[in-house]
């Protein structure tokens, strides 16, 4: 029957009304009478007492609910604000770092020789194409036709799969004095047609084998005239881009050369496209 404050005010002073009653008329009501209006008085406080408790927490709900609120919306702002500055930092260096790609295509591992026919060759002629790339030379008694001919049989594994992008095979000599353009090209025929030789002057050779990172050093000459040259071995897949994508050492097999080759060319995005 009373809502709100008013209502908790009625019953308040009805409690005191009925307490009133019972000190003054304690003597001519009956014992029943008394019992009723203990009862009366007992019901009227627990009453009120519930009425405050319920407004008491029911604002307190509100206020709660109201701050809850604001702070999920401040944070969950706060939060969208964050993660897209971080995104917004990734592709800045994603962007930087594909420049950085982009010039080192460009210019490493640059080169001016000569291939097995005469004709002058550089890097960008190798652009576009799939290399496998090595660093010997000729008079080599047993690595560099090993691994020459590991190298070819990977290319060959490859050209299995009509589906790939044919591999050219590179070797590069780190002998000039000795390799000279006819020698050259008599020694590739014996591996594979596409194998593709190249030669230059003992600087051109040298500048070479420094872009790719290559050691090399002759050792000394018997009564023959005839030494051996000790040199980096290992096996370079450059992607069309011109960059270094993978390297094989000696412990490598053809087939684990081919497998690599393929999946780097099934996840092969070019840089200039």
């Amino acid at each position: 029957m009373f809502g709100g404050v008013n209502g908790t005010c009625s019953r308040f002073f009805t409690y005191q009304y009925l307490l009133t009653c019972r000190r003054n008329t304690s003597k001519i009501f009956t014992k029943s009478s008394i019992f009723h209006l203990n009862y009366a008085m007992d019901k009227s406080f627990s009453t009120t007492h519930l009425l405050y408790q319920k407004q008491q927490t029911s604002h307190f709900s509100v206020s709660f609910g109201k701050r809850l609120a604001v702070t999920c919306i401040i944070g969950g702002a706060a939060i969208s604000v964050w993660m897209y500055l971080q995104q917004e930092k990734k592709e800045n260096q994603k962007l930087q770092r594909f420049q950085q790609l982009k010039n080192l295509a460009v210019g490493q591992g640059d080169f001016r020789l000569v291939d097995h026919t005469g004709h002058p060759r550089s890097k960008k002629d190798l652009r576009g194409k799939w290399v496998l790339l090595y660093f010997g030379f000729t008079h080599c008694p047993d690595i560099c036709p090993d691994e020459l001919q590991k190298m070819i049989s990977a290319v060959s594994l490859l050209e299995k799969d009509s589906l790939l992008p044919p591999v050219l095979p590179v070797f590069i000599t780190v002998d000039p004095e000795r390799d000279n353009v006819e020698a050259l090209a008599k020694y590739v025929s014996e591996f594979h047609p596409r194998l593709l030789g190249l030669t230059g002057s003992t600087e051109q050779v040298k500048q070479a084998a420094q872009a790719y990172r290559v050691y090399y050093s002759a050792g000394p000459k018997d009564e023959d005239n005839d030494y051996i040259v000790d040199h980096t071995i290992i096996i370079y897949l450059l992607n069309p881009d011109g960059l270094f994508t993978d390297y094989f050492n000696r412990g490598k097999t053809d087939q684990e050369i081919a497998d690599s080759v393929r999946r780097h060319m099934n996840t092969y995005t070019s840089l200039f496209e």
